[in-house]
């Protein structure tokens, strides 16, 4: 596991705009006339959408740098070639919000990586329809939050996560399997910033135990899919994805075993680069500086 990095000292740039000569040359020269030296460098030039994308992780000498600093001067170099940019302290933790119904395998995941220090998040809180995991959540010290969920109350829960989100200064939502589907006006409200996990059977084996489905199929391949929340159910730009290959020794509990495993790590690895700065959006696409 690499470095952490110094908190003040190091940043990520990352931007996309219209493709056009000269970005490179623009961004390189801003970090010079900053004391700023380039870490990590990566860049993708979409050459169907005539667009440019890019992420940079840099540290800074001077000790008078900060974020608000480097946006200030950054800004106008960002006005002369249309970008769209975010500039982050690599140290910061991204704040997570995890929720969760009433399958355990990726919130128990996420909280060990963070615990372990692999994962750089902060969890101000769980929310979950059901109290399985309130023994879960207090045994790593995190407050957890019962908000039931029914056709009736919905509206008033939705408003009820939204609360939490402000009020935490939440960074990021995490759908740990979380079996329930969120309004079109929350999605929009938490666009970029929610993802979401499921199995890779859809959406041919949709509703109750897709597993069992799937075997009674004779699948071959057990897989998950991370991506973000949008209207289209289960049909957000895609972040990441895993198999594993399984044959007909395997019986409908083994599956789901499987399953959950690669839904934890799809996840944890979604989480993990979403925090790093290394998704942009592109579209209905991600680009992915892994």
């Amino acid at each position: 596991m690499p470095p952490r990095p110094h908190p003040g000292r190091e940043f990520v740039l990352t931007l996309s705009c219209p493709d056009q000569a000269g970005l490179v040359h623009a961004v390189s020269g801003f970090l010079v006339t900053h004391s700023g030296n380039i870490l990590e460098s990566r860049q993708f030039d979409d050459r169907r959408q005539g667009r440019f994308f890019m992420r940079v992780h840099f540290d800074v000498s001077d000790p008078k740098a900060s974020v608000e600093w480097l946006s200030a001067d950054f800004t106008p170099v960002a006005e002369a070639y249309g970008i769209d940019w975010r500039l982050c302290d690599a140290h910061a933790p991204t704040r997570a919000l995890i929720m969760v119904s009433k399958f355990g395998h990726c919130l128990n995941d996420l909280l060990f990586r963070k615990r372990a220090g692999s994962l750089n998040i902060e969890i101000p809180a769980i929310v979950s329809n059901h109290r399985e995991f309130e023994g879960l959540a207090e045994s790593y010290g995190i407050p957890f939050h019962h908000v039931p969920v029914t056709k009736d109350t919905k509206p008033e829960a939705e408003a009820r996560l939204l609360e939490l989100v402000r009020e935490l200064d939440i960074d990021l939502v995490v759908l740990a399997r979380y079996m329930q589907i969120l309004s079109d006006d929350l999605c929009k409200q938490l666009e970029g910033r929610a993802i979401n996990i499921h199995h890779s059977f859809l959406p041919s084996f949709k509703g109750a135990r897709p597993y069992l489905q799937a075997y009674q199929r004779g699948v071959k391949l057990v897989g998950a899919t991370a991506h973000y929340v949008t209207p289209d159910l289960d049909e957000g730009p895609i972040i990441e994805q895993d198999v594993v290959r399984v044959d007909h020794s395997r019986d409908p509990d083994e599956l789901v075993t499987i399953g959950q495993d690669v839904e934890a790590q799809v996840l944890a690895r979604a989480v993990q680069w979403h925090s790093q700065s290394r998704v942009l959006l592109n579209g209905h696409h991600t680009v992915v500086f892994r």
